[in-house]
């Protein structure tokens, strides 16, 4: 998907698709560089902490991942006239409830992956009941985290944010109907039409994958004191981000490499799970990704060029191939 093709020149992407891969790879090795050094020192070991357990969170909570909720959590406060200091707690927040939800995920009664972010899943570096437990402490750390690290005159609102994000209406419920779908708790959907199997899609990912995407973006702009136009705004392009980053993964998942990935490929298919590319079809998955990261684009330009990065984003996440 990446290599010498074009990508939409829309609301500021560069027209060759190397050019942007090398912007948003150095914009992201700035967001690690500041986000990596802040969770490894959140996860300093006190007299009280129970070694393996303490192992574990670390062995998800840094592994080498693209950082891409922390990322936007980042962007929006910078996009919004903040600061990244002020930032921080929410954006190591949004990556421990994503590191949860990742842990969970893999386990044997979910997905039952062996490998997430080039290494193995954390049930199959420790054990299953430790992975369920290591989940369990970082989404509460989360909220500790978030509750300490942020205003006092925001902090409230910011926990809520993310609660409802990773909660039942959200993520949890998002993965549920995931799950109902691929395990046939639900009607059979074989003969229903493609637009009901798309709508079903959209509901789905718009819980699971795009809340926390969303949340991250309400969280950066309320650590910047973010207006209401700007939130409306972030609120915008997270609503199409979202979905074009599940196509696109959904791609990746036919089209991509388990080395490039850093997790297995092909497991949609072997399970008969419904994706955007088993519905669409690939080249028209992908024409529906490219116009929802230039919705995105459009909706976060009005904020001129402290939301450079987002704009870079939304192109790039539809054009990677990893």
């Amino acid at each position: 998907m990446a290599g010498c093709q074009t990508v939409d020149n829309f609301a500021g992407a560069p027209e060759d698709a190397v050019a942007l891969d090398a912007q948003v790879q150095e914009s992201l090795g700035h967001v690690r560089s500041f986000v990596d050094p802040f969770l490894s020192a959140t996860l300093s070991k006190s007299s009280r902490s129970v070694p393996r357990l303490h192992d574990a969170i670390r062995h998800v909570l840094l592994a080498p991942g693209k950082r891409l909720r922390p990322a936007l959590t980042l962007w929006a406060a910078s996009a919004c006239g903040g600061t990244w200091d002020s930032a921080a707690s929410a954006a190591a927040a949004v990556e421990m409830i994503h590191a949860y939800s990742l842990v969970h995920d893999d386990l044997p009664s979910m997905d039952d992956d062996d490998l997430r972010r080039g290494q193995p899943t954390c049930h199959r570096a420790f054990d299953e009941a430790t992975a369920i437990l290591c989940g369990d402490a970082l989404q509460a750390f989360a909220f500790e985290i978030l509750a300490k690290g942020m205003p006092k005159t925001v902090a409230g609102n910011a926990c809520e944010v993310l609660a409802q994000a990773a909660g039942r209406d959200a993520l949890v419920g998002g993965q549920m109907d995931d799950l109902a779908a691929e395990r046939g708790w639900i009607e059979d959907m074989t003969d229903v039409p493609a637009s009901e199997k798309i709508a079903w899609l959209e509901r789905i990912h718009t819980r699971k994958t795009g809340a926390l995407f969303s949340a991250a973006l309400e969280l950066g702009a309320l650590a910047a004191g973010g207006s209401e136009e700007q939130r409306s705004a972030l609120a915008a392009y997270g609503q199409s981000f979202g979905l074009a980053f599940q196509i696109a993964d959904d791609l990746l998942d036919v089209e991509g490499s388990e080395v490039s990935v850093g997790k297995r490929v092909g497991k949609d298919a072997e399970r008969g799970k419904l994706t955007f590319p088993s519905i669409l079809g690939i080249e028209d998955s992908r024409k529906r990704a490219r116009t929802l990261a230039n919705d995105a684009a459009s909706a976060i330009s009005k904020l001129g060029t402290p939301a450079k990065d987002l704009v870079q984003l939304a192109h790039w996440i539809v054009s990677r191939n990893h």
